[in-house]
């Protein structure tokens, strides 16, 4: 059986969760989010974020501003909104939860 597959849905599914974790910290743009996952080790590519950039934009939990690069062309920086904020301490507290309830079963 091959858990590939299994492993990569896991890590889908917390995508979300990091990304506005990420974005807690600061305003970012999407080669910085990348670089942050790829440090723990939950590697991203650009195709991947990018429609889970906009998808969580459209949703209002993310807004953008545009600005100007010294090195290229402007980038598109990210930022939570107040509702990706509440979101977030939803996600959080659910996030705890299923923790507990994993470490329960599996401990």
């Amino acid at each position: 059986m091959n858990s590939e597959n299994t492993q990569a849905q896991m890590r889908k599914g917390i995508l979300e969760f990091c990304i506005l974790s990420i974005l807690t910290k600061g305003d970012a743009y999407p080669t910085e989010i990348i670089e942050k996952m790829k440090d723990a080790k939950l590697v991203v590519v650009e195709g991947t974020l990018y429609p889970l950039l906009t998808r969580l934009k459209n949703l209002g939990l993310l807004s953008y501003r545009w600005e100007e690069s010294t090195t290229g062309p402007p980038r598109k920086y990210y930022k939570l909104t107040p509702v990706g904020k509440q979101f977030l301490k939803e996600l959080e507290t659910t996030w705890d939860d299923l923790v507990k309830a994993v470490n329960k079963i599996t401990n």
